[in-house]
C-alpha cells in the first residue's frame, strides 16, 4: 500500500468514528481562542513525542482528568503530589520529564496572561514568525519544545500554514475563516 501523501489523505481512508478523521474534521488547523485549551494542545503535542498521534488522540480524554481538565492555574499550583499521582497514572503518558515540562509551562504561561492579557495575546503578539523564529522563542520560554513540537503546535493551531492540503474539504473550511 502506497504511503499517503498528507495527513488529509490518510484520514480520508478513514471510518468517520475515526479518532484522526475526527480530529483532523474539526480541530486539527482550527484556531483555538480559549488559553486552557491552547494549553491542552501544547500537552498533547509535547506527549506525543516519541509516540503516535492516535496514541494521544485515544488518551485524551484521560489526559484532560489527569490534568484538571488543562485549567492552567490548577497545573502551574501541582507539587510533588500531583507528580506522583500522574506518574501512576496508566491513561496518560507516564514521562517525569513530560510531566514536569506540563508544571513548568503552566507556570509560564501564568507569567505570558500577567504580562499579555493571555497565552492567546502572547502568540498573536509574535504572529507572523517564520517557524525558526518561533521554534527559538518556545525554546526561551517552555520546556520541552522542540523543532516537531513547536511546528505541530502552531500548526495545530492555525498559527503556521500546512495543516491541510488545497484539496482537502477542511482547507477550504479554514480559508473561508
Amino acid at each position: 500500500m502506497e504511503k499517503p501523501r498528507s495527513y488529509c489523505a490518510y484520514v480520508a481512508s478513514l471510518e468517520a468514528d475515526n479518532v484522526n478523521r475526527i480530529y483532523h474534521d474539526t480541530q486539527y488547523g482550527f484556531p483555538i481562542e480559549s488559553d486552557d485549551e491552547l494549553f491542552c494542545r501544547l500537552i498533547l503535542e509535547i506527549n506525543q513525542a516519541g509516540l503516535s498521534w492516535t496514541t494521544i488522540l485515544n488518551k485524551q480524554d484521560n489526559f484532560r482528568k489527569a490534568y484538571s481538565d488543562f485549567k492552567i492555574s490548577l497545573v502551574a499550583a501541582y507539587g510533588e503530589a500531583d507528580e506522583k499521582r500522574l506518574l501512576a497514572d496508566a491513561g496518560i503518558i507516564r514521562n517525569r520529564l513530560k510531566i514536569k515540562a506540563a508544571i513548568y509551562n503552566a507556570k509560564q504561561i501564568l507569567e505570558l496572561q500577567g504580562q499579555f492579557g493571555s497565552f492567546k495575546n502572547w502568540l498573536d503578539t509574535h504572529h507572523p514568525m517564520n517557524l525558526e523564529q518561533w521554534v527559538k522563542l518556545f525554546k526561551k520560554t517552555f520546556k520541552f519544545t522542540g523543532g516537531e513540537i513547536t511546528n505541530e503546535f502552531l500548526m495545530s493551531t492555525g498559527y503556521l500554514e500546512g495543516a491541510h492540503v488545497p484539496e482537502c474539504l477542511i482547507y477550504k473550511v479554514l480559508e473561508k475563516g
